[in-house]
């Protein structure tokens, strides 16, 4: 039991670390005074890095080097990152850059921008890291405790209370903690300190080493394909090898799709079995074959996922950039940003549960079959339904801003309360709540065992990239939007700017996505359904996926 809580220490301090990174949207339009367009392009290429690197990761672990080394060497790079941010900060190197010690941007010299862009390349690894290897090794040490003290669900119920704890201490703390050194500096102690403690357990845990990943696999199947290319396909599919080894689960009967990928699959007639058998690279089983397929024709499914990125990401960026000039008293209380991060939160939890709810109620598994795919729609529904909720909202704060003469006075608080935002942070969380574990059971139950985490993975991966290219979609909207002489609805300062066009456009991309997304889905050949009832997966007070895709869902204590 104790080797799990050395574990769940990693996640409960990215928790901390995930919220004072959730602001730094505000240090770069505030400090640095960068447009907000600008700052918003460096976060989106940062964030969707940090979805994309997993893919490569997951297959050095698989690999080469296991779950352990991948955690290690990328909780190192976390910490060593976030440490870098706080030495960017102007106070930290004032003496030896020969700068001023002011939170400004005269303070701010290259060799800060240096840290700081290195700091969030290493942090970007090390989100990655964790986002692959912390939740398969955390399960590793769950099957050895079953086998031994049986105290998973108690650990589980620690874990769910401690990173609450985090979550909360985060929203009070962060705010009284103005020194952005300080912030930074405080979650990379936390991140280290975390380390240091999952390192004292390094005798104790339960290692499974690297079992082969399904990325070699695929390689293999195309290389063997191409070997031989110019061959004939039996009449008789039974002609083709297969490993009898393997259990009769795991075997995958042969289909007719993407025949050409039989190839691989081929005996050749002049050599023995034997020896053919030694050469992975030259024939392949068809349970390879038959995954390979199965994983090819997944991608067009895959890339409708790209516009719920480009809609995800901009939450911690434009929404939190309007937050950030609303009023945020109630009463004599003021607000802190970070509760509009709990409330994102809130909205990923209640409308997850909420969805699975419904999903068991259809009754049989025959039904349950379509409620991971239908989810992935209401999640494209939500994307639709936040970008029209932000657009409103936004086309009312810049009448008010308009009303009052702020246009010209960006650093003004406007005279309107933040909880207008809520709806739609509510709706984000929704989307990313819902869309992550329907994409997490889709693929647990159509895609074999050992390609599910790769697929999960994959679809992180579509998903990062419609991240980063929401910085292409603010581009092409922004010339587009200035043809015939019209001004560009990117300004400089959010006052001056039209941002309700661009959710407005967000929201009919979305809309046209949802329906290709509905054609491709109704036309997948579906596999059949191996789902049980589901349970809605108990989330932690953070924007961490770190679990995410290890069980299709997760059941509270």
């Amino acid at each position: 039991m104790l080797g799990v809580v050395r574990v769940m220490g990693l996640m409960w301090a990215d928790v901390f670390a995930d919220y004072v990174l959730w602001m730094t949207m505000t240090y770069l339009t505030d400090v640095w005074k960068l447009d907000y367009t600008h700052a918003a392009g460096i976060l989106n290429i940062w964030g969707g890095l940090a979805l994309i690197l997993p893919i490569g990761l997951a297959h050095l672990a698989d690999a080469f080097l296991g779950n352990f080394c991948i955690l290690l060497f990328t909780t190192l790079s976390y910490s060593v990152g976030m440490g870098l941010l706080a030495m960017s900060t102007p106070p930290v190197l004032a003496k030896h850059t020969g700068t001023c010690t002011d939170y400004k941007p005269e303070c701010i010299g290259h060799e800060q921008k240096q840290l700081f862009y290195a700091g969030l390349g290493l942090l970007a690894i090390g989100m990655a890291g964790h986002l692959t290897s912390l939740g398969p090794f955390a399960a590793e040490q769950f099957e050895d405790d079953e086998d031994g003290e049986g105290n998973g669900g108690a650990v589980m119920c620690l874990s769910i209370f401690a990173m609450f704890a985090v979550g909360i201490g985060g929203i009070i703390a962060i705010p009284y903690i103005q020194p952005w050194s300080i912030r930074y500096g405080i979650a990379a102690i936390l991140i280290l300190v975390s380390m240091l403690f999952f390192l004292t357990g390094i005798c104790s845990y339960n290692y499974v080493g690297p079992q082969g990943s399904p990325l070699t696999t695929i390689v293999r199947v195309f290389v063997a394909f191409v070997s031989k290319l110019l061959c004939r396909s039996p009449k008789d599919k039974s002609q083709l090898y297969e490993n009898r080894n393997m259990d009769l689960h795991d075997l995958l009967p042969h289909t007719r799709k993407l025949r050409c990928l039989d190839k691989a699959a081929i005996v050749l007639p002049n050599q023995e079995l034997e020896q053919q058998e030694k050469n992975r690279w030259r024939l392949c089983s068809v349970t390879e074959v038959e995954g390979t397929k199965i994983v090819l024709c997944m991608i067009p499914l895959c890339l409708t996922f790209v516009m719920c990125g480009v809609v995800s990401s901009i939450g911690n960026t434009y929404f939190l950039e309007q937050a950030n000039h609303l009023n945020r008293k109630v009463g004599k209380l003021k607000l802190p940003l970070t509760v509009l991060l709990w409330f994102y939160d809130q909205g990923k939890k209640q409308f997850a549960k909420l969805y699975y709810k419904l999903a068991n109620s259809l009754g049989d598994s025959r039904e349950q079959h379509y409620a991971p795919p239908v989810g992935i729609a209401v999640a494209m529904v939500f994307s639709v339904l936040c970008c029209i909720t932000a657009a409103k909202v936004e086309a009312r704060r810049l009448s008010i801003v308009n009303n009052h003469g702020l246009a010209e006075k960006p650093d003004e608080r406007i005279p309107m309360s933040i909880f207008w935002l809520l709806p739609q942070f509510a709706f984000l969380g929704a989307l990313d709540g819902i869309y992550e574990n329907s994409i997490a059971c889709f693929f647990a139950d159509q895609v074999p065992p050992s390609m599910a985490r790769f697929m999960g993975l994959f679809a992180s991966g579509v998903f990062g990239s419609g991240v980063m290219g929401s910085v292409v979609s603010v581009f092409v909207v922004g010339k587009i939007s200035e043809r015939h002489g019209k001004p560009n609805w990117f300004q400089s300062t959010l006052n001056k700017s039209r941002l309700d066009n661009y959710y407005w456009v967000l929201a009919a991309l979305s809309a046209i996505n949802l329906v290709v997304y509905i054609v491709v889905a109704i036309c997948f050949a579906y596999r059949e359904s191996t789902l049980e009832d589901m349970e809605a997966p108990e989330y932690d007070e953070t924007n961490d996926d770190s679990f995410q895709g290890v069980n299709c869902c997760r059941c509270c204590c």
